[in-house]
């Protein structure tokens, strides 16, 4: 049975392995993906359950910087980060894309997530109810994908320049659109929801990175969300912004395809984020 870490003595070396970033972890629901946090240093400190922002990856699986540049963001506001390892391979050696579109050959990575949430909600105070989602490239389309199938599940979400991106298009089939969605996860996309959720579409104004998308340039329904990374991103965001999302449209001068270039946008947009989503500091003398 896994320990709570509130369980152990405070000179407990349990304090020092799981706080701050922590090991990877097998997924106990499919080993083949582990996961690592980032739990402030503060832990102790702080009341109630910590908010978590799930960080995901790009194809390049660089797992430690999707956690590590918001390292300075959850000290700040007490946020645990959750980083999960998708790795290339599953189902065919050369496959590098399996979790972007969710679903993969009877994989849900969508649920891989959100069980990853709750085994890591039995060692720490964890808010898996709700939580942060914020992606880059590949993660940006996990990002924008988990968000029209659970909406009820987010407090905000960034989606980081997407190379392919699903528009919310109840006539066009899933992945370009939503339509057809049920047939494949068990359930239609609630676009009323998904427009309840705050969202960023960040993207660096320099990020053309027109070999990246090579793949894709000739699909014509890939082409109507135009044929460049910023393109793409503009169009998802004005068409969620047609459902009638709140939606943050960043274009950063001078980046190009690089998520550290664009973390500062996506901790302020998150740091936008109504107060009463965010964790409050213990008062003076109250338990952890």
């Amino acid at each position: 049975m896994t320990r709570r870490l509130d369980d152990f003595a405070p000179q407990h070396p349990a304090w020092d392995l799981l706080t701050g970033v922590t090991p990877f972890q097998a997924f106990e629901g499919d080993s083949r993906f582990p996961f690592s946090l980032y739990v402030p240093r503060r832990y102790r400190e702080l009341a109630g359950e910590l908010p978590v922002l799930v960080s995901v990856h790009g194809t390049g699986r660089k797992v430690e910087r999707s956690r590590d540049q918001f390292i300075p963001f959850a000290e700040r506001h007490g946020v645990a980060v959750l980083a999960p390892l998708f790795p290339v391979g599953i189902g065919e050696p050369d496959d590098v894309s399996n979790y972007k579109e969710l679903a993969y050959r009877g994989i849900r990575f969508d649920e891989i997530v959100i069980g990853m949430l709750q085994q890591a909600a039995a060692r720490w105070r964890l808010r898996t109810d709700r939580f942060f989602l914020a992606g880059f490239s590949g993660g940006g389309q996990f990002a924008h994908r988990f968000a029209y199938l659970h909406p009820e599940r987010l407090l905000a979400v960034s989606i980081g320049a997407p190379g392919r991106v699903t528009l919310p298009d109840t006539a066009e089939p899933w992945p370009h659109g939503v339509g057809g969605a049920g047939a494949v996860f068990g359930a239609d996309v609630d676009l009323a929801a998904v427009a309840a959720v705050p969202m960023q579409v960040v993207v660096g104004a320099d990020d053309h990175a027109a070999e990246l998308l090579a793949a894709v340039a000739e699909d014509p329904r890939e082409a109507r969300a135009g044929a460049t990374r910023v393109a793409r991103a503009t169009a998802l965001a004005e068409e969620l912004r047609a459902l009638g999302a709140d939606v943050d449209l960043s274009i950063v001068p001078g980046a190009g395809h690089d998520p550290l270039a664009v973390t500062a946008e996506v901790v302020a947009f998150f740091e936008r984020v109504p107060a009463a989503a965010a964790p409050t500091p213990a008062p003076e003398g109250a338990p952890a």
